[in-house]
């Protein structure tokens, strides 16, 4: 049972392709090239199989031209022999258990290795072996808040660490231990709840890159979205990523892909001490001929010296930029604010102060009430102060928040409280 029948082959790792998430027709195109051009590696490098660590879609019913293009692929790494492994992922997977996986697992183009079954109060999951290879599957899919968590809890670990041989685990989670900034607030699980003794922990849901070896786990990887999802992640990723790894005597050597679908500009332009037309001239100078056939990426910052930032012509600025030729422009102005709202600056400050004395109000008329409430309130003012972001779906945006208030809720006093009484 333990025999790893190759001795040296590839295999690749995707996760969070997030197809048709994006609105705008353009982009939605390169996310979709970018998933192509994932299939093309796969075939080109040779290797036996591909593993897809969650969210290959956006959303539990993606539309008919997102799934035949993910047919088409499918079928293409079929025809190579390349065979294809999976788990859903928090966006992929539906409250009632069904997902667009199990359609693609019945017309025979992967298998979803999240299998198991409930004995005596415990999930015990059961693997897939990839005939060729020897190498053995399995995985939980991602869900939401409290769900994911509880079903690690019954999760029973001692048979499959017991299990010999080339073991790998998919899975669709952030890892407490290896959160990146930014994601502080976003529900997590820790180590401790992976079984021990895999050969390689495929992970997926963080969009960032990762890549850690564990004594006692093997190796922890993260590929990151195979294609940016918002604003953010163009300009810090500037492209999706993948993982090939090659196996050489039961040894797994990882290497992380850039899949490149176009070139991006990223243009920057401080507004301090400009008004808006000086904004508007620097941003006509920048958007010149280079940006052809590139997807341009313009963030504007800063306090305006006078006027409004809505007194920026960005029409104009749009304009000019798609006359030479650029494929897409993206903009963010979430930095960008004017000087004669600095008083309104203040005026915030001092109705987080206002929001403050009426919090502590609150907390002295009533016995239940006390500092970690007073904690968990005034993080919640701040979530619900936060804004959807520029380039971010709506159902990414509701996500963040959802899981922002559950990450708030779960470390408060409220997630050991017993209000049975």
């Amino acid at each position: 049972m333990g025999v790893i029948k190759a001795n040296k082959f590839r295999f690749a790792h995707i996760a969070d392709c997030h197809l048709g998430g994006w609105r705008e027709y353009r982009l939605r195109e390169l996310n979709l090239k970018a998933f192509q051009k994932a299939i093309g590696v796969c075939i080109d490098m040779k290797v036996e199989f591909l593993l897809i660590a969650g969210d290959l879609f956006n959303t539990s019913l993606p539309s008919i031209d997102i799934l035949k293009e993910v047919v088409s692929g499918l079928k293409q790494l079929k025809e190579a022999n390349i065979r294809v492994y999976a788990v859903a992922g928090s966006h992929d997977f539906s409250p009632s258990g069904k997902t667009m996986l199990d359609v693609l697992e019945g017309a025979g183009l992967l298998v979803n290795v999240a299998r198991g079954e409930i004995q005596n109060g415990q999930l015990r999951l059961s693997f897939s072996v990839d005939e060729k290879t020897g190498v053995k599957l399995t995985g939980l899919p991602g869900r939401r808040g409290t769900l994911e968590s509880n079903t690690y809890g019954t999760l029973e670990r001692d048979s499959l660490e017991r299990e010999p041989g080339l073991k790998v685990f998919i899975f669709h989670s952030t890892l407490s231990e290896y959160k990146p900034a930014g994601y502080e607030y976003m529900d997590s699980l820790s180590l401790t709840f992976l079984p021990r003794g895999f050969s390689y922990y495929a992970g997926g849901h963080v969009h960032e890159p990762l890549l850690k070896e564990k004594e006692g786990m093997g190796i922890i990887a993260v590929p990151g979205p195979l294609f940016p999802n918002n604003f953010k992640e163009m300009e810090s990723l500037g492209t999706g990523s993948m993982l090939v790894c090659e196996v050489a005597d039961g040894k797994i050597h990882p290497d992380l892909l850039g899949l490149k679908v176009i070139d991006t500009v990223n243009i920057q332009i401080d507004s301090n001490n400009k008004g808006p037309e000086q904004v508007r001239e620097s941003l006509l100078e920048s958007l010149n001929p280079t940006v052809k056939d590139k997807l341009v990426l313009i963030r504007v910052a800063g306090t305006l010296s006078s006027g409004k930032p809505s007194e920026i012509d960005f029409n104009s600025v749009f304009k000019r930029g798609y006359d030479n030729g650029a494929f897409f422009i993206m903009k963010n102005t979430s930095e960008l604010t004017a000087k004669e709202f600095e008083q309104v600056k203040v005026d915030l400050a001092s109705a987080e102060e206002i929001e403050a004395r009426l919090i502590d109000e609150h907390k002295s008329g009533t016995e239940i009430f006390g500092d970690a409430e007073r904690e968990v309130v005034v993080e919640l003012l701040k979530l619900l102060a936060n804004e959807r972001g520029e380039g971010e779906t709506k159902a990414a945006y509701e996500e963040r928040l959802s899981e922002s208030f559950h990450a708030i809720m779960a470390k408060s006093i409220y997630s050991k409280r017993d209000f049975s009484q």
